[in-house]
């Protein structure tokens, strides 16, 4: 997995983190770390591009809803969510990281375990950084 940031300008200062590679067991807890790190430097809004990640485990998933926790300033313990999704309850928290432009097998792991619901996922990337 390969970590890389950018920043763009919209309303607000967006960072896109662009991921490349299978997310899963063996670097989830380098995307916490990696998000942590741009949280804690400042970053408040982040687009997580996902164009380049051809495979997601469960392990890249909780490690999606930990970097929302991050961003909405809830302590994690480790590598696991402090918490587990709640759509309705995260709805505000959620606003701060959303996802752009996932692979078609990604696309539909987030279909069928229910996250298309609690993230923004966005296929053009001026109308993602004008989202937030």
């Amino acid at each position: 997995m390969q970590i890389d940031f950018s920043k763009r300008e919209g309303r607000v200062p967006v960072t896109i983190m662009h991921l490349s590679g299978d997310l899963d067991a063996s670097n989830y807890t380098e995307v916490i770390a990696q998000a942590q790190a741009v949280f804690s430097e400042g970053t408040r809004d982040l687009l997580i591009d996902m164009s380049r990640v051809p495979y997601v485990s469960s392990a890249g998933l909780m490690s999606l809803h930990a970097v929302v926790l991050i961003f909405a300033g809830i302590s994690r313990e480790g590598g696991s969510s402090s918490r587990a999704i709640n759509i309705e309850r995260d709805g505000a928290v959620r606003q701060h990281v959303k996802l752009i432009n996932p692979q078609a097998a990604v696309d539909q792991v987030l279909e069928v375990v229910g996250l298309k619901q609690f993230f923004e996922v966005h296929t053009d990337l001026e109308t993602a950084i004008m989202s937030f």
